[in-house]
């Protein structure tokens, strides 16, 4: 089902389109090099590059969280998964709110998860979105914040039907397009994006992998 809960917080961010794509110290395809790295330039590196510095703001994602306890129904002693959580600051920010959870998070980052809070970073572990190392059904929630288009897309098959097996119910956002200004302007902007796909698309793939969980979209207008 379409749920969104990610819109808030990517339109907060100002997006200079063609001042990225016609960069002239950092070509985009230089650009992409060093990002698919997932190190200091993905993360904190220049704002040519990606993020230019991926920085704890508190209480940044406690509108989403709050959103989706209620929506799900989280319980104080629930167990939560973030797929690609980078520095895990929004584990650390619902751990704040839900104190007796238990929260995990993977990320393909070595640098992210170093970099992450003190508090939350012996809940983090590195490894891959296609081999999630959780049992059947162990958690009551698995989300996934813009990251799985990051995935080719016999990759992403396999990440979809692991989120789907690890939890009881499942939240996705990934990046896409509804016309060709946005198509365009997804292009000049992304470095890591590997799957470009209309919502169309991707609620296909979503059946195609037999994944049941909710879904939305971020667009770049």
């Amino acid at each position: 089902m379409y749920k969104d809960f990610i819109t808030s917080l990517h339109s907060k961010t100002k997006r200079n389109y063609l001042a990225r794509v016609n960069n002239k110290k950092f070509s985009k395809d230089k650009a992409a090099i060093m990002a698919k790295k997932w190190g200091y330039h993905y993360w904190d590196g220049s704002r040519d590059i990606n993020y230019g510095g991926y920085k704890y703001i508190p209480g940044r994602w406690n509108v989403v969280i709050k959103n989706l306890i209620k929506f799900y129904n989280l319980k104080k002693n629930s167990k939560i998964l973030d797929v690609g959580c980078g520095k895990g600051f929004f584990l650390y920010d619902l751990k704040k709110i839900l104190k007796e959870s238990t929260v995990c998070g993977i990320d393909i980052s070595k640098y992210a998860i170093k970099k992450a809070p003190t508090e939350i970073k012996k809940n983090l572990v590195y490894g891959k979105a296609q081999r999630l190392p959780w049992p059947d059904k162990y958690f009551d929630l698995a989300v996934s914040f813009n990251t799985l288009h990051c995935l080719k897309n016999f990759e992403l098959f396999k990440a979809l039907k692991e989120l789907q097996r690890v939890s009881k119910k499942k939240y996705l956002c990934v990046e896409s397009y509804r016309n060709e200004t946005e198509k365009m302007n997804l292009l000049y902007w992304q470095v890591t994006c590997e799957s470009f796909y209309s919502p169309q698309e991707w609620v296909w793939l979503f059946k195609k992998a037999k994944y049941k969980g909710d879904y939305s979209f971020i667009y770049f207008q």
